[in-house]
Formats: structure tokens, sequence, C-alpha cells
């Protein structure tokens, strides 16, 4: 079965950094781009970042572009969000994403919270 586990959110003050894990299980995770998402409550879910199956290839969401860095480490089968420089407006639930056998997979998402 796939899974996709976050880790690593917490409360930070504003300028502060956090570094997001999200551990994957049951598919070939070096086959697959991934993806980090993150939504607040009344709002949808906004992209962040998006890496290719290899590593060479990311993007990013305009609000975190020069801040935030996706990383993977394939053979761990982990991804990672590293973020920077904080702003009250990044607090969401953040979720690790994947579409895996052509099915949306997530995980069950890890609150970061930006406040002082």
């Amino acid at each position: 079965q796939v899974h996709l586990v976050e880790s690593g959110g917490g409360l930070v003050q504003p300028g502060g950094s956090l570094r997001l894990s999200c551990a994957a299980s049951g598919f070939t995770f070096s086959n697959y781009g991934m993806a980090w998402y993150r939504q607040t409550p009344g709002k949808g879910r906004e992209v962040v970042a998006g890496i290719s199956a290899s590593g060479d290839s990311t993007s990013y969401g305009d609000s975190v572009k020069d801040r935030f860095t996706i990383l993977r480490d394939n053979e761990k089968n982990i991804l990672y969000l590293q973020m920077t420089s904080l702003k009250p407006e990044d607090t969401a639930v953040y979720f690790c994403y994947a579409r895996v056998y052509s099915t949306d997979r997530w995980g069950q998402g890890t609150q970061v919270t930006v406040s002082s």
C-alpha cells in the first residue's frame, strides 16, 4: 500500500526555519515526481513546490520562491521541504503529494504555525 507520512511541523517565530519530511513507502519512490501542498481554513490546497523523480528539476509557488527548498533522498525514500524566512502567512497544514498508479496520494498533513 502507498503511504506518505509527513513530519516536522510545529510552532516557529516569524523569520525562523523548519524542515518538513515525508516518508514514502509502497511504491518505487525514485520513479515519481513529488510535491508539497498547503491548506489553510477556508482555502483550497495550494501547491508549494514540486520536484522531478530524479530531483534534477524543481518548481515553486510564487509566494515561497527564494525561501523554500524542496529536496529528495531517493536512497531513503524521503521528501523534504526546507523552509526559511517564515512568515505568518505560511501558517497552514502542509501535505506531501504524489500521483502513483494513476491515483492522487496524500499524506495526513503536518501543521506549521508561524507566530510570535
